[in-house]
């Protein structure tokens, strides 16, 4: 039986690594796409200020009829939210935020060519759908920035919320009066656009892949960090964070008992170490169905009939 070496015995979680290889140019580009993703989601709430009045003006709509167009895109996002983040803790971030730029770039470029007020309606009620997903794009940044940065970057992340109302306002004021609002749906819907044309650049979370058990590809992720940003991993092997606490305690406990601990012993404590993380993986399978069951229940709460006006109005 060999002896291992330090490096083996040492272990790191995917919040040590970030914060040992510090924020540099791969967060920088982290933030720059996360940033487009809220730009656009900026945009396309801004311009229903400025479509709203137009619509209402060509089709004679009353006003009723006109704040409908405002009220089914925030009736998506409430679907949306829930829904996108289900798939992201399941499938992944990734997959997660393409399906979310994918409706939302979709429906918000069909909008612009809806020939009559029902479809208008659908179109952006799917793309209300979409701008559900904001924050699955939002945690997907995060958890590139090391944790003691995280607040003062977050911060940072949320000043493109104001630069895409800017840029919405300015574009209005320039396409309204010379192309109108269909061109204004279209254009406004080209940012998401720029989502999917750079997203085969884009990694998965390490810290969603350390969470389902595929260190490796975790590992390979944060080799590439370390690569733009000049840095090192630190020494020892990757695990998850219950893995790293499990192994402190195991350290703990076998520090006091070092002297009378027999090769037996030591086998049977690293068969209770096994079975300990094949119970921590089924109960944490478990906790996430009944997460998920949970929150069905409260969304169909909320749209029963007794509370269903209650949450139209929220």
């Amino acid at each position: 039986m060999g002896i291992k070496s330090d490096d083996e015995k040492q272990t790191y979680t995917v919040d040590e690594a970030i914060v040992t290889m510090g924020f540099g140019k791969f967060q920088l580009c982290v933030l720059a796409y996360a940033g487009m993703g809220w730009i656009s989601e900026a945009m396309e709430m801004m311009l229903l200020s400025f479509v709203g009045p137009a619509v209402q003006s060509l089709w004679h709509l009353s006003p009723n009829q006109e704040s409908l167009i405002t009220s089914v895109v925030f009736a998506g996002m409430l679907v949306g939210a829930y829904s996108w983040g289900i798939v992201s803790d399941n499938f992944g971030r990734r997959k997660g935020f393409l399906i979310t730029a994918i409706v939302t770039s979709a429906a918000g470029l069909l909008s612009a060519f809806a020939p009559n007020y029902y479809l208008l309606l659908f179109f952006r009620c799917l793309v209300g759908l979409g701008l559900g997903g904001g924050p699955v794009l939002a945690s997907w940044f995060l958890e590139f920035i090391p944790a003691p940065n995280r607040g003062f970057w977050m911060v940072i992340f949320q000043t493109f919320w104001t630069v895409g109302t800017i840029l919405e306002a300015g574009i209005a004021w320039l396409v309204m009066p010379r192309l109108g609002w269909r061109w204004l749906l279209g254009l406004s819907a080209f940012p998401s656009s720029l989502l999917l044309l750079l997203y085969s650049v884009t990694p998965e979370s390490p810290r969603y892949l350390c969470l389902k058990g595929r260190t490796a590809e975790a590992r390979h992720v944060l080799e590439k960090i370390a690569k733009i940003n000049g840095t090192k991993l630190p020494s020892g092997n990757l695990v998850s964070d219950w893995e790293h606490e499990l192994q402190n305690k195991s350290l703990l406990s076998s520090s006091s008992n070092e002297d009378d601990t027999t090769p037996t012993e030591m086998e049977r404590d690293e068969d209770s170490i096994s079975e300990a993380k094949e119970m921590k993986s089924e109960d944490s399978t478990s906790t996430l169905a009944n997460s998920n069951m949970g929150g069905i229940t409260a969304l169909l709460m909320l749209l029963s009939p007794e509370l269903i006006k209650s949450t139209l109005l929220l």
